[in-house]
């Protein structure tokens, strides 16, 4: 099984929807998220775009990279251009790449839905590309 990081500043948007769409959507790929200054909190839009969805667990919630760095991943995945700026160093090499999206926190729920469908249509087949 392959495992995928994908990172962002807050982890409460982009990078949860991402993980469970990775999870549900990419046979063979394991994501993990996390935020370089985590919220501490699933912003409730993301949630209800990803139970509207069918994809949502209940085990997701905003991390900071503390609570993830015993994985071993062979991917990480900046979402936002803060998190690319600042994507700490890891212990071993691991491959990296930006794909930036939108941050739809603060927005109508709209602007969730239009995120996660990007997401799916322009990051899963990247990730896939990069591990599979």
């Amino acid at each position: 099984m392959k495992k995928v990081l994908i990172l962002c500043t807050g982890n409460s948007c982009r990078s949860i929807i991402a993980e469970a769409l990775v999870n549900a959507k990419l046979e063979g790929i394991e994501a993990y998220s996390a935020g370089v200054r985590a919220s501490g909190k699933v912003n409730a839009y993301a949630k209800r775009v990803l139970e509207e969805e069918g994809i949502w667990n209940d085990s997701y919630h905003s991390k900071t990279l503390d609570e993830v760095l015993h994985v071993n991943f062979d991917l990480v995945v900046t979402v936002c251009d803060h998190a690319n700026e600042t994507c700490p160093m890891f212990p071993r090499p691991i491959p990296k790449i930006h794909v930036g999206f939108s941050d739809p926190d603060g927005k109508d729920y709209g602007a969730f839905i239009l995120t996660c469908k990007a997401i799916e249509a322009e990051l899963l087949p990247i990730i896939k590309a990069e591990l599979l």
